[in-house]
């Protein structure tokens, strides 16, 4: 079985030992659980992580406290999802040569940060304290910040959002500075270090 009929997902590995149990690549043709797994511990993932990305592709969620331009875009437009990523794979796929599930894990990976601060009140004064992220989080915000650079990226521009996020996508699997969800990674673990 392949994911869309076309994508082997047997031979995609996770190098990253602590998200090795979070990234669900099992063989599946759609990915789609319509929900099955939310009465299930950390159903988060268990879902197919295409599936999460394109979850994530709807509502990227808020940037800051803000309501951003992504927030409620394609909400419940599964199909139109479907169809970008599957557009955002086969760009992908030309552009590397690769198989283009190996390339998003890999992203994933790149993009995912180990440690961020949060904020802590000591007799209503409030300290930056630095600490490990959860697997699941980590995986979380890597998704967020690859779909928010890439609307950013094709706001107003003559770019589609399935181009922008396929460069995002190989930018990040590359480790490239110039990606948004690269640079957010190495931005937060920075403020991490400082405040330890």
């Amino acid at each position: 079985m392949k994911l869309f009929n076309k994508y082997d997902t047997s031979s995609v590995v996770v190098s990253d030992p602590g998200l090795t149990n979070y990234i669900n690549i099992k063989p599946i043709i759609i990915p789609k659980s319509q929900g099955r797994n939310e009465k299930k511990k950390f159903w988060k993932s268990k879902a197919h992580i295409v599936e999460r990305l394109m979850l994530k592709m709807s509502v990227t969620g808020h940037k800051g406290k803000k309501h951003w331009r992504t927030s409620g875009r394609n909400t419940g437009k599964y199909m139109t999802q479907y169809k970008n990523i599957q557009e955002v794979f086969k760009i992908i796929e030309d552009k590397t040569k690769k198989n283009p599930l190996q390339v998003l894990v890999d992203a994933i990976q790149n993009a995912s940060p180990c440690s961020e601060v949060i904020s802590l009140e000591y007799g209503g004064i409030k300290h930056p304290k630095a600490v490990d992220v959860a697997p699941q989080r980590r995986i979380d915000l890597a998704l967020r910040w690859m779909t928010q650079g890439a609307y950013q990226n094709c706001a107003n521009k003559k770019t589609t959002f399935p181009q922008a996020l396929a460069a995002m996508i190989i930018q990040s699997a590359d480790n490239d500075t110039k990606s948004f969800a690269v640079g957010k990674k190495t931005e937060t673990e920075r403020q991490a270090v400082s405040s330890r």
